[in-house]
C-alpha cells in the first residue's frame, strides 16, 4: 500500500494547505527563481552627481562641501579617488607574483600654506583601513584625516 493511501483525511487536508500556491517541481526546473541583488556591505547608497560616482551619500556631501571651499579659495587642487602605493609589487622566491597594496584616498587637496591633506569619509572603520592608515604614515609620512558620517 502506498504512503498516500495510508494518509488520514486530516493529514491530506493539512498537506493541501501547506502546498497551496507553491510552484511544482517542473515549474521550478523550467523557471528558476531570480536571486535578489544584494545591497552594499555596510548599507551605503551609491550616488551619481554630474557624472561623478560616489560610494556613499556622506562622501557626496563631503565633496560638495570641499568644492565650495575650493571655489572660495580656502583649499587648492581638490582631487578625489587618489591612489597611494603602500607596498610595491613583489615576486616571491617560488615565482608567484603579488600585486601592490594601494590605498585609495577619498579626497586629496592642498591648503594655501602648501601642506597636503588626505581625507577619508568613514561610516565604519575596518581593520584593513586601520592598517592602511598606519602604512600611509610610515611610507609617505601622511596622516589621514577621518571624516565620520
Amino acid at each position: 500500500m502506498s504512503c498516500a493511501a495510508k494518509m488520514l483525511a486530516d493529514e491530506l487536508t493539512n498537506l493541501r494547505v501547506r502546498t497551496y500556491n507553491r510552484r511544482s517541481m517542473a515549474e521550478m526546473r523550467d523557471q528558476p527563481a531570480q536571486r535578489a541583488k544584494a545591497g552594499q556591505k555596510y548599507g551605503n547608497t551609491k550616488v551619481l552627481d554630474a557624472g561623478l560616482k560616489f560610494d556613499s551619500k556622506a562622501e557626496h556631501k563631503r565633496w560638495q562641501y570641499l568644492a565650495v571651499l575650493e571655489r572660495a579659495g580656502e583649499i587648492l587642487d581638490l582631487r578625489m579617488q587618489v591612489p597611494f602605493e603602500l607596498i610595491a609589487a613583489q615576486v616571491a622566491p617560488s615565482g608567484k607574483k603579488h600585486r601592490p597594496t594601494v590605498y585609495l584616498a577619498d579626497f586629496v587637496y592642498r591648503l594655501p600654506c602648501g601642506s597636503c591633506v588626505v581625507e577619508d569619509v568613514k561610516g565604519a572603520v575596518t581593520p584593513e583601513f586601520r592598517l592602511k592608515r598606519k602604512l600611509m604614515l610610515y611610507v609617505h609620512g601622511i596622516e589621514i584625516k577621518e571624516i565620520r558620517s
